[in-house]
């Protein structure tokens, strides 16, 4: 078994085992702040109306609904890996009467089961740090864009600020897990997901990674003092 393969059981068990609280978690983690982060994902793509789009690892399915939500006759196909994410995203989607809207396939961000130049955009929210390969995920999600549609991705990052980065690692190392533990059920998870996040490539290196895969004029845009980053390229 390879280490990609390792990472990849490692993370959709981790996924699997936090998933029956995980919006729960995401809400008290974020002070509710990921729902403002996700509305301005899709407010990158607001000017596409009767378009198809796509999620990758969806999760339980924010982006996915907000986007068959608030884009007028789109059809949004919701991709994950974890099968209990999945269910419990399905549920929410028919909870909001979006059943004919919003379909969820288990599959993998780095392999997408779709052809070439099929959809109007596609989004990423706190998922692209979780698979192996970062470039050959984003090069599949360009690969499956029409020209000219826009992939958004929503990510963990890192503050600018001399003073404000501290703080924010030392609620990463140590909150993160706590309260991970406390409410989500499993310390260990959270503890994966706070080491993620600080590893994880910072703006300017997010950026790079998606001129390479060929998005054309990225730009990105720190929220809430940096904390998280929204990357936008076009095809």
């Amino acid at each position: 078994m390879t280490q990609t393969d390792l990472k990849g059981e490692y993370v959709q068990s981790a996924f699997s085992k936090i998933a029956k609280r995980y919006d729960l978690t995401n809400s008290l983690l974020s002070f509710g702040l990921h729902h403002i982060w996700k509305k301005f994902v899709i407010s990158q793509i607001k000017n596409f109306s009767n378009g198809r789009f796509l999620d990758v690892c969806s999760g339980t399915g924010d982006l996915a609904i907000g986007m068959a939500d608030k884009l007028d006759g789109s059809k949004v196909k919701a991709l994950d890996f974890c099968s209990e994410m999945i269910e419990f995203g399905k549920m929410k989607v028919e909870k909001c009467g979006l059943n004919e809207k919003v379909e969820f396939i288990c599959g993998n961000a780095e392999n997408l089961p779709f052809e070439d130049d099929c959809f109007d955009g596609a989004t990423v929210g706190f998922g692209i740090r979780n698979v192996e390969h970062i470039g050959k995920a984003f090069s599949e999600m360009h690969r499956v864009l029409k020209p000219g549609g826009k992939a958004v991705c929503l990510e963990f990052s890192s503050p600018p600020s001399p003073l404000f980065k501290p703080i924010y690692l030392f609620y990463l190392s140590n909150l993160v897990p706590l309260i991970g533990g406390l409410f989500g059920g499993d310390v260990d998870s959270y503890k994966y997901l706070a080491k993620s996040i600080k590893e994880f490539p910072n703006q300017e290196k997010l950026k790079k990674i998606m001129e390479e895969a060929d998005f054309r004029e990225v730009k990105y845009y720190n929220l809430t003092f940096g904390i998280v980053a929204v990357h936008v390229g076009i095809k």
